[in-house]
């Protein structure tokens, strides 16, 4: 009678570094599509850029940003086909594909770049050249996660160490309190909701007019915009984790009526008509990821639609930005065009930063402090940092100083090539934990829909744009209010009890 018991409970039993089994008809479409996408990524979109006109010559730049390219895709494209939903490392590989690859080869090979390059050329080489070496200390830092496997919490009541975090139901409603309430201070502060629908010009002069900015210093603006924007989009993932899993949570009007209340809350302050693009893209990725635990489907749609929404979408994706009659105009003879003129500085920042560098010398740790320790006012810390890529736009003698400093920059900074190699490992370790971790928590071994990780992931996957892109003191803020709602409401049950409710 044992042997037939532990024989019924074996199926059951699963490493946790094992996936689930793949269905026969998806294997069949990965085969058919995995060339095609391959060759499509990894050659002929770069060969269709190299043909492009324009006046950038053929140099060590030129071959170095190719192979970037290639490489960026070939590992894209690994994600896409990959049996496992990879969120963080999927999205990660796709910003280094548009933003360090696809854009700045079309710059090289047109010869035009968004923000003027101020040293010589081999700074370029040197950027290009670094941000290569850290995309494969993140593919190693990521390998040896794979290789380590991953120990398996068993449920208890003990505390922290015994089980996986789980969003406690009565601090999950005070959260939703939370939401609604600081939502509608941020709403009634920047004057109705009337001026989330007009643009973000007219929302910057708002909160300059509203007296929460001192001079000097944004910690009250940011504050304020955070809690208005964060609590809102958590609650709302939350109740969609719980609507696409429990049937229980569907055929209850309350909770239903919750949700469509936080929809409406999100299609005001999280609208993308009056929020940065990237703040709307994490908001969209976070919701789809969120909504669809368990699809594969939805999963390889994200990063193949991101990467066409990306080159094709994005660019003109602010035209809500300025008020009517101010906005740029958009003249393009070239898809390509928008890569070379708009928002895609990433590589040139690296170059002008590594010029920077080399005429003041390291920070040592002095820039990520400040993006660490982002919520003490300049009026008690007289010293802070700036932004990184507002220090170097103001060597580079720019009016406009709104310039991205990816993550690549923020390590070379404070640290040079050693601590980017380092701080990229670190990232690709734990991006390559985190998802296997994710896959747990979808599954139905996983602590059930109060997964805090199943919505934790998402959010930091959608955010990852804005961490990769820079600079880290603009995006630690929403960041931090994140994690300290979902550590103000998560609890360390029994799987038993999750499951439960």
């Amino acid at each position: 009678m044992t042997s037939v018991h532990t024989s019924a409970r074996t199926p059951a039993r699963r490493p946790a570094s094992d996936a689930p089994e793949r269905p026969i008809v998806w294997s069949m479409l990965s085969r058919a599509v995995s060339v095609p996408l391959i060759l499509g990524l990894v050659c002929f979109l770069p060969a269709v850029i190299a043909a492009q006109p324009g006046a950038g010559v053929r140099d060590t730049a030129y071959w170095l940003q190719l192979v970037l390219t290639c490489y960026a895709g070939a590992r894209l494209a690994t994600m896409i086909l990959s049996t496992r939903r990879r969120l963080l490392q999927g999205v990660f590989w796709m910003f280094v594909y548009i933003a360090m690859g696809v854009a700045p080869f079309a710059q090289v090979v047109i010869g035009q770049t968004p923000t003027p390059m101020v040293g010589p050329r081999q700074d370029l080489v040197t950027a290009i050249a670094m941000v290569l070496v850290g995309c494969a200390a993140y593919d190693l830092g990521a390998l040896l996660a794979s290789r380590r496997p991953l120990r398996r919490r068993m449920p208890s009541a003990r505390g922290p160490g015994g089980g996986p975090a789980v969003a406690h139901p009565v601090r999950l409603r005070l959260l939703v309190l939370l939401a609604f309430t600081a939502s509608a201070f941020y709403v009634l502060k920047l004057g109705g909701p009337a001026v989330f629908f007009s643009s973000r010009q007219e929302i910057n002069e708002t909160v300059a007019a509203s007296g929460v900015v001192t001079e000097g210093s944004n910690v009250g603006s940011a504050f304020i915009k955070g809690f208005g924007q964060v609590p809102a989009l958590l609650a709302l993932l939350f109740y969609t984790r719980r609507l696409a899993t429990s049937y229980r949570a569907r055929r209850r009007a309350s909770t239903v009526l919750v949700w469509v209340a936080l929809a409406a809350l999100n299609l005001l302050v999280n609208n993308p008509v009056s929020n940065a693009r990237y703040w709307f893209l994490t908001v969209v990725v976070a919701f789809a990821f969120a909504a669809f635990p368990s699809s594969a489907a939805v999963y390889r749609t994200v990063l193949t639609t991101g990467v066409v929404g990306a080159l094709v979408l994005f660019p003109y994706a602010d035209r809500f930005r300025y008020e009517e009659g101010s906005q740029r105009s958009v003249q393009s003879a070239s898809v390509f065009d928008p890569l070379v003129t708009k928002d895609y500085d990433q590589m040139v920042m690296f170059a002008n930063t590594i010029s920077w560098v080399d005429t003041r010398g390291h920070t040592y740790g002095r820039q990520l402090a400040g993006s660490g320790l982002f919520f003490v006012p300049r009026a008690v810390w007289s010293g802070k940092p700036e932004d990184t890529g507002v220090r170097v736009g103001q060597w580079m003698g720019l009016r406009m100083t709104n310039l991205s400093a990816p993550l690549w920059t923020e390590f070379w900074v404070d640290f040079g090539a050693s601590g980017m190699i380092g701080g990229l490992a670190l990232i690709g370790y734990a991006s390559a934990r985190t998802d296997r971790r994710y896959a747990l928590a979808v599954t139905r071994a996983g602590p059930g829909p109060g997964s805090v990780l199943a919505i934790a992931a998402p959010l930091i996957a959608g955010y990852t744009f804005i961490l990769l892109r820079g600079p880290l003191l603009q995006a630690a803020g929403k960041l931090a209010i994140a994690a300290l709602c979902l550590l103000a409401i998560s609890t360390f049950r029994e799987q038993r009890a999750a499951r439960r409710r």
